[in-house]
């Protein structure tokens, strides 16, 4: 199927900032004229530029031509079309439009209309082009002729915006296949030299050939995102990925599994829909359920769902165009709607199975019929003067069959809705003639084809020109501001209704003396005059006036604009005093009235300081107001606004007011709380009705008894009970309560008579105490007042503390005697009467105090350990100390205490708790007692303890030295084995003097050797030592003074030997520093073959010796030893130190290797080497491994 070639960029050239020529430019020579060439909406102009590259030009535009002589040079214009010239004021037009049906083939056309739908709005374009060489309408010239059924008008795009502007209908292909030919070279042609347009408005096709669709979003009458119109069943859903064709299916890049390849590929296997009942706008499709059946097997491995989903996708670009969603559903038929007449589609079926589609089927290909045009659109007036109408329409949509006329209607300007034939023609224009000035017409218009004719258009009504418009009526207000009025008016009667008429609206202001001025001029019929004065009259007039002159102005009307709203008035005052339940309040006027007299005042009140229920107390043209029945000593917030013509002012500020307090009303009698009782009763009563506008701070309540009128006060405070005490039993009283705020009482309240219960008998009087003897008295009583009952008994309580004391007696008697009591000693004592009907209150409590007597006895009588004892003069052999607690003195001071410790007179002593006792015999019992004396005599003896003195301490022993080295001394003394029990009865206390000739303790106990450790060497030292047994420590011994010796050098290690030739051998050993600047010698010693003594070969200062007298296959044992070479005044002396160990040498003829021969020299020696604590770990190691092993055996045998 041929394409048209695509439409060029118009951006180049149009531009919205250039105006367009509305008038011929002729050059100074006036040989050259601008023709404007007008281009409909739907059809494009294509032209070549100087440069040799083709630009189209969408409509509406008007392109200005340039014309070299002034004249119309020839227009080319395809097969059933004429160019028409329109002259206008002036301004010459050259129109295409509709001619008669026959056709002659020519050369290509130059302007066409465009598959696309209209642009927005009017895109002009610029006033000026560059001229060409020759001229300016160069055809575009092809190889041959086009087909004879070539129709350049294409339907606009109605169902779906995205067909493709070259498969409009069937009899609009280019059928010839020369045709074809020379479109193809033309548009290779165009592509060379135009390029690749720069902006796309859709998405290109695949196809190459395609025009770009300057819709996106209303693709053949479906709404992205919204549901399918015009479907009998389903509904057409938009998802993502629908609608696009099989080529812009995205494939899957991730790995599927079998039964999903199974699935899809089942969901591939469907037939193409057939279609059927192919109308002009609508079609039916049909299809199958997908087949089991692939390549002629059934698939086993996937079972077939029962029921799927379809999507239907319909193109009308091609085959390969681009497909658009137009059902989405589990239906297998559906009628689609709203196709296009005449036009060419294709039609793909896409099963859907749990989310998961296949490969969308063949398509199936099916054009629509072929109809009557489409209703077109009302004529528009093109040009109008007092006796002609000239009207223009544009075609509309043929729907695939040529338009063979047009038919105008008119109602002749009758108005009585009836029409009659006009004009009938291809022409897309036509001008009525003979008619009167300002007479309206009624016109409709229809398109004719061979299928029939379309509806009639919307009816338009157009007037003539006529003359200048009648005086129109006075303008009236619609609504008035304070600062605006908003005014309105109508057409002067007569005046055409299409016929533009403007309006000039004046106005003057009274006070001003300027007279009437303009405040609009346009040709609306309303306006709104602002920035005026508030509550001022104006004077308005309008003027009506249109191209054929003005109208005489109308009446002259004034209005008034609205006065402002008042200001806020004053803050309201108060006026005079301020009453408990009433005061005045006055307040002036605001200080702007807003231009109106105020009407009225609005005074509202709020209770509380805070309270925001304002309620309206007062509204009235006076200011002051009187706001009573109020409550005392409430708060009170009162704020006035003002009202006038203007409207309501804001309110003003709050005036907070609080009306005085009064004493508070009279409260309710008093009520008994509980039962009453003899001599008390609970009263209790609630707050009075009204407080008075205070808080109730106090209560007060006054008794009186029955017979006396003598009330008086028996309680006053702020709780709400009490509790009178002090009544008589049986007895009836009056109670009345009043209550009191901050300003004070108020009246009382009404009686209340209470009678109180019988009651115990009264408080006895204080009892009489006699003391008889010392630990003996006699406690007298009196009957008490009985309340009615008799006394059935009475208590007496005695005790030492007045707090708690105990009931000693219980009985009918009125008096009692006590013993046993302490002498000297205060007691207390109460009666108590008891009735029938309870226990009376005690007298008051009596204290007596029993008369002296002697001391009481000692207590607590001990000895005093040794360690507690700081005298110095005390000797546990010949002393003896004891302690005691000071007993009772019974009245009488203690004066001194009498100990008896024997056969001889007691020992007097004063007023002391402890005493040394002296001058007794060593290691002796003594018998001990002590009593107490004062002036009334010896108290009792306490009892008696036993004491000894102990023997008297040993002698210091001989201290000597019996062993001793550089470090270490040995120090022994008495008789005894070195080690002794710690349970010996001496124990000897050792001491050395130290650096600052002082003696400290080295050791203190029963051993009789010490070894004193880490001493230096050379040195004096000075001991001596004390013997200490249970008598105390004996004196100290004499000093002793022992000097510890020089030490010797320390044990060198094993030397090592290294043999020079078969005879000569070097020994070598570690060198020591000298001693505390003693120098250090040594000695080698040898043993050679099966010799048992070492014989010296070398003794010096050196470190190594070479031994030169080897023999062959001997054995040689050397060791080594350090010589510290001492001088003493005395005298020289030499202190040998401790061997190493011995190295065994064997001198071999045959040289082994140095390592083997230091091996056999070094085994012998670690033999030999092995100390102590070698010997120790490796036997710890053996008893180690068999503790495991053991384990082990016990964990396998015994435990599993």
């Amino acid at each position: 199927m041929a394409e048209h070639p695509p439409l060029l960029d118009t951006t180049q050239i149009l531009s919205s900032d250039i105006s367009l020529l509305s008038a011929p430019i002729v050059s100074a020579d006036g040989t050259q004229q601008v023709i404007l060439v007008q281009v409909n909406p739907g059809e494009a102009f294509t032209i070549r530029r100087e440069d040799g590259q083709f630009q189209c030009i969408t409509g509406p535009a008007q392109v200005p031509m340039m014309s070299p002589n002034g004249s119309v040079p020839p227009i080319y214009v395809p097969p059933g079309y004429a160019p028409q010239v329109i002259e206008d004021n002036g301004v010459r037009r050259v129109v295409v439009v509709p001619q008669a049906p026959e056709f002659h083939p020519g050369s290509h056309t130059v302007i066409h209309r465009s598959a696309h739908p209209p642009l927005p709005g009017f895109i002009p374009v610029p006033t000026m082009m560059p001229p060409p060489p020759r001229h300016m309408y160069s055809p575009v010239t092809g190889a041959g002729d086009m087909a004879t059924q070539y129709m350049p008008q294409y339907p606009s795009s109605q169902v779906y915006g995205d067909v493709d502007a070259h498969s409009t209908h069937g009899r609009s292909n280019f059928r010839d296949e020369r045709s074809s030919k020379t479109y193809e070279r033309l548009q290779k042609k165009l592509k060379d030299r135009q390029g690749i347009q720069k902006e796309k408005i859709s998405s290109p096709p695949s196809s190459p050939q395609k025009c770009p669709s300057p819709t996106s979003e209303h693709n053949n009458g479906l709404i992205r995102g919204q549901n399918a119109t015009g479907l009998n069943t389903g509904s057409a859903k938009n998802k993502s990925g629908r609608g696009k064709s099989t080529t812009q299916i995205d494939t899957e890049t991730e790995e599927k599994d079998e039964e999903t390849k199974a699935m899809e590929a089942l969901l591939s296997n469907i037939g193409k829909p057939v279609a059927s009942d192919i109308q002009a706008r609508a079609v039916v499709l049909t299809w199958s359920p997908p087949s089991s059946c692939i390549n002629g097997e059934t698939e086993e491995a996937t079972t077939a769902p029962e029921l799927y989903g379809y999507e239907i996708l319909v193109s009308s670009t091609g085959k390969d165009g681009k497909y658009k969603s137009v059902y989405v559903g589990e239906e297998t038929s559906i009628t689609v709607n709203d196709l296009k007449p005449a036009t060419d589609y294709y039609a793909k079926v896409q099963a859907e199975y749990n989310s998961r589609k296949g490969t969308p089927s063949e398509a199936e290909s099916f054009t629509t019929l072929s109809c009557e045009p489409d209703v077109p659109n009302p004529p528009r007036i093109a040009h109008r003067t007092k006796n002609s109408l000239t009207l223009q329409w544009k075609a509309p949509n043929d729907n695939g069959s040529k338009i063979q006329s047009f038919i105008l209607e008119w109602d002749e300007g009758k108005g009585n809705g009836e029409f009659c034939h006009c004009f009938t023609g291809l022409q897309k224009q036509f001008k009525i003639t003979k008619l009167s000035p300002a007479m309206g017409c009624k016109f409709r218009l229809s398109a004719k084809n061979e299928y029939g004719t379309s509806d009639f258009s919307e009816e338009v009504f157009y007037y003539t020109s006529g003359c200048a418009p009648s005086m129109p009526a006075s303008p009236v207000l619609t609504k008035a501001g304070v600062t605006w009025l908003s005014l309105q008016w109508s057409k002067p009667a007569g005046t055409p209704s299409d016929e533009g008429t403007s309006y000039i609206l004046e106005m003057e202001e009274e006070t001003s003396g300027y007279g009437f001025k303009p405040k609009y001029n346009g040709e609306d019929l309303a306006y709104t005059v602002k920035n005026l004065r508030r509550s001022t009259k104006y004077k308005f007039k309008i003027i009506a006036y249109n191209s054929e002159g003005k109208s005489n102005p109308s009446e002259v009307v004034e209005f008034t604009t609205c006065p402002d709203k008042p200001g806020v008035p004053v803050k309201p005052s108060v006026k005079g005093k301020i009453h408990s339940h009433s005061f005045k309040i006055t307040w002036d006027p605001p200080k702007d009235s807003g231009g109106a007299t105020i009407s009225k005042y609005v005074v509202e009140m709020a209770e509380g300081p805070n309270g925001n229920k304002w309620d309206i107390i007062y509204s009235g043209a006076t200011r002051e107001h009187l706001c009573d029945r109020l409550n005392p000593g409430c708060f009170y917030r009162l704020r006035v606004y003002c009202i006038s013509d203007g409207g309501q002012s804001a309110v003003s500020e709050s005036l907070l007011v609080q009306t005085p307090a009064v004493p508070p009303g009279p409260c309710l009698p008093p009520r008994l709380q509980g039962r009453p009782k003899a001599k008390e009763i609970q009263l209790r009563w609630g707050p009075p009705q009204v407080d008075g506008g205070s808080p109730i701070s106090c209560y007060s309540v006054e008794m009186s008894p029955v017979e006396k009128e003598e009330p008086r006060e028996v309680y006053q405070g702020s709780e709400v009970e009490c509790t009178v005490s002090s009544l008589l039993p049986g007895k009836t009283y009056n109670f009345r309560l009043r209550a009191a705020n901050k300003i004070g009482f108020g009246p009382f309240s009404e009686k209340c008579e209470i009678t109180t219960a019988p009651g115990p008998p009264d408080q006895c009087k204080p009892p009489q105490v006699t003391c008889r003897s010392a630990t003996c008295v006699q406690v007298n009583w009196e009957v008490p007042l009985c309340n009615g009952t008799d006394v059935t008994e009475y208590r007496l309580e005695w005790g030492g503390v007045e707090g708690s004391m105990q009931i000693c007696y219980c009985g009918p008697g009125l008096s009692y005697e006590l013993k046993g009591l302490s002498p000297a000693t205060t007691y207390y004592c109460r009666v108590q009467a008891l009735s029938g009907v309870g226990a009376g209150p005690f007298s008051e409590v009596v204290a007596c105090a029993t008369p002296p007597s002697v001391p009481a006895i000692v207590t607590c009588l001990q000895g005093i350990s040794d360690d507690d004892i700081e005298n110095s003069h005390y000797s546990p052999s010949t002393c003896l100390a004891v302690s005691w607690e000071k007993p009772c003195d019974h009245g009488s001071e203690i004066l001194a205490y009498s100990i008896d410790f024997g056969d001889k007179q007691p020992l007097t002593v004063g007023k002391v708790t402890s005493y040394i006792i002296d001058n007794l015999q060593p290691d002796t019992t003594y018998r001990i007692r002590i009593q107490a004396l004062n002036s009334l005599g010896a108290g009792p003896f306490s009892h008696m303890i036993k004491l000894k003195t102990k023997p008297l301490p040993p002698d210091p022993p001989r201290l000597e030295c019996v062993a001793f080295s550089h470090q270490n001394l040995k120090l022994k003394w008495g008789e005894g084995t070195p080690k002794t029990l710690s349970t010996d009865s001496i124990q000897y206390h050792l001491l050395m003097e130290d650096k600052n000739g002082r003696f400290i303790s080295l050791y203190r106990g029963p051993c009789h050797t010490y070894k004193v450790q880490r001493l230096n060497e050379s040195t004096s030292y000075k001991f001596c030592i004390q013997a200490c047994n249970e008598a105390g420590e004996g004196p100290l011994s004499q000093e002793y003074i022992f000097t510890t010796p020089k030490s010797v050098p320390a044990a060198l290690k094993a030397p090592k030997i290294e043999k020079i030739n078969d005879h000569v051998c070097e020994i070598a050993w570690e060198c020591l520093q000298s001693m505390k600047g003693d120098p250090v010698i040594y000695s080698l010693q040898v043993i050679v073959g099966k010799d048992y003594e070492f014989k010296q070969i070398y003794k010096g200062p050196d470190s190594s010796f070479r031994y030169s007298s080897l023999q062959l296959n001997c054995e040689y044992r050397f060791r080594v030893c350090a010589i510290r070479q001492c001088h003493d005044p005395v005298g020289h002396q030499e202190l040998v130190g401790p061997y190493s160990t011995t190295v065994l040498f064997i001198s071999q003829r045959t040289e082994p290797p140095a390592s083997a021969s230091k091996d056999t020299a070094d085994s012998p020696r670690q033999q030999r080497a092995l100390s102590d604590e070698q010997c120790a770990a490796i036997i710890l190691v053996l008893f180690a491994v068999f503790s495991i092993l053991i384990a082990f055996i016990i964990q396998y045998f015994v435990i599993k």
